[in-house]
């Protein structure tokens, strides 16, 4: 793996983890963070879903794909809060070319030179200091990486994860609740587990689909 390929990575797992308390506080006015995906492995760039809070019906989300390098210097995780609140809010035209769709969600690519990035609100900085201090990292990579999510319809959870065990972006639909502690250990095996995976032909943001709504 390039260097380059590893900063992508460990950038998307970043934004990831900081855009997590997004769901639950809006983003801007009463919208919320509905999803995070790694965009495919050919693009440098990460794809947020944005909806209403508890939406999770495609056709009422708006994914936007934000480069993630600008030049030569990568931005960091505050930067594309920054740039996702500033395209979400007001009016913007976007080209044809920069309009796609994603999983049945309309796709905007966003481009950041466009865009004033709005400032990080107290309560994000707020949110990272206690995140920092609940959850120091430490040297060693976890053996199993959380690089995106998303909320699917009829309530699994999508999550976007990455292992030192299998290669790429590996996605695993679970649903919350239950033995959440016993799920969380087991993770990196189940992973790998060949029997449980299936292609995951209709999202182009991991190699493969890893269905544990029923463990």
């Amino acid at each position: 793996m390039s260097e380059e390929t590893e900063e992508i990575e460990e950038l998307q797992a970043d934004i990831a983890g900081l855009l997590l308390h997004l769901v639950y506080a809006p983003l801007v006015d009463d919208q919320h963070v509905r999803g995070v995906l790694p965009a495919p492995s050919a693009v440098a760039a990460v794809r947020v879903a944005v909806g209403d809070h508890g939406e999770c019906t495609p056709d009422r989300l708006t994914a936007y794909e934000i480069p993630l390098r600008q030049g030569d210097e990568l931005l960091t995780a505050h930067d594309v809060v920054g740039i996702l609140r500033s395209a979400h809010t007001g009016t913007h035209i976007y080209p044809r070319s920069r309009v796609g769709s994603t999983m049945g969600i309309t796709l905007l690519r966003v481009d950041p030179t466009t865009f004033e990035a709005a400032p990080f609100t107290p309560d994000d900085w707020s949110f990272t200091l206690m995140k920092c201090l609940a959850y120091p990292s430490t040297e060693e990579r976890p053996a199993v990486r959380l690089r995106g999510f998303l909320f699917m319809e009829q309530g699994p959870l999508r999550l976007y994860l990455d292992s030192e065990d299998v290669s790429g972006v590996i996605a695993a639909d679970v649903r919350p609740g239950g033995a959440l502690t016993a799920l969380l250990a087991a993770l990196p095996s189940l992973l790998g587990e060949e029997w449980r995976t299936s292609d995951g032909v209709d999202d182009p943001h991991c190699r493969y689909l890893v269905d544990l709504t029923g463990w």
